[in-house]
């Protein structure tokens, strides 16, 4: 039934778990998945293809959680949320088109200057500050550029969105990671429909992965709804710096 033995299926759904978690809160749910699919067997494009269809139930109840407390109204971000599909799936389009190994080295330093901008920057609380771009420009500047790089890959993509919203629109931490689940959720639904006719997705793996990755978002969204910046400042510095450290290690290990 399953693409692997089922001890393998077993700690995949743990890991799905634990990535639904960190996701929920501060993104960077990838940095567990991808390296656990890739240690079960699964060449570099079944990894990406599982990973985006267990992704996308982490990141759509992730998404509801936070609607369903009055965080976000999912229908004010419904034209952001096409643009973030379609240039998820453009992304995946020329994903191929892409060299990797130039963004293996540029992305560990984009990472780290995330980590430490949330680690120093004063002032980063759940109030809102100085609106630095309209909506209008920052669906058609920011959206299209977070969710094309999550097309053709990932890690990260949580974070930037949430950088996005902070720096450009003005959100506090908490309003700025609940609106970013709609728009994660939307690139990667559009990506996983274009890996769909690649033929490389583990479907029993990925629809087993997506129970954990359920579980996982749940308890993290209400964690950090509870806790709030407090809570979601330092896991988005330890997600980002633990990004940074293994895209370094890829490189150059």
């Amino acid at each position: 039934m399953f693409e692997v033995t089922a001890d393998l299926v077993a700690l995949l759904i743990l890991a799905a778990f634990l990535a639904g978690f960190v996701d929920a809160i501060a993104g960077g749910g990838g940095l567990i998945t991808v390296p656990a699919l890739l240690l079960a067997g699964a060449n570099p494009v079944e990894a990406l293809a599982t990973n985006k269809l267990q992704g996308c139930f982490g990141s759509g109840t992730a998404m509801i959680s936070y609607a369903r407390a009055g965080h976000v109204r999912l229908k004010d971000q419904a034209g952001m949320a096409l643009v973030s599909l379609l240039a998820g799936a453009g992304g995946a389009l020329v994903a191929h088109l892409i060299p990797a190994e130039v963004l293996r080295v540029i992305m560990p330093v984009v990472l780290v200057a995330v980590a430490l901008f949330f680690a120093f920057k004063p002032g980063l609380t759940d109030l809102d500050r100085v609106q630095r771009m309209g909506p209008g420009m920052f669906t058609f500047t920011a959206v299209p550029l977070i969710a094309a790089y999550d097309g053709f890959f990932g890690p990260g993509t949580g974070s930037f969105f949430m950088l996005g919203f902070i720096l450009l629109a003005g959100y506090g931490v908490l309003k700025a990671t609940a609106h970013t689940k709609l728009l994660n959720f939307a690139s990667n639904f559009g990506s996983l429909l274009v890996f769909v006719f690649s033929g490389a997705t583990w479907w029993a793996v990925g629809l087993g992965m997506a129970a954990g990755q359920t579980a996982g978002a749940a308890l993290g969204a209400r964690l950090a709804m509870r806790v709030g910046a407090g809570l979601i400042k330092p896991l988005l510095v330890v997600t980002s710096t633990l990004m940074a450290a293994r895209l370094l290690w890829q490189v150059w290990g």
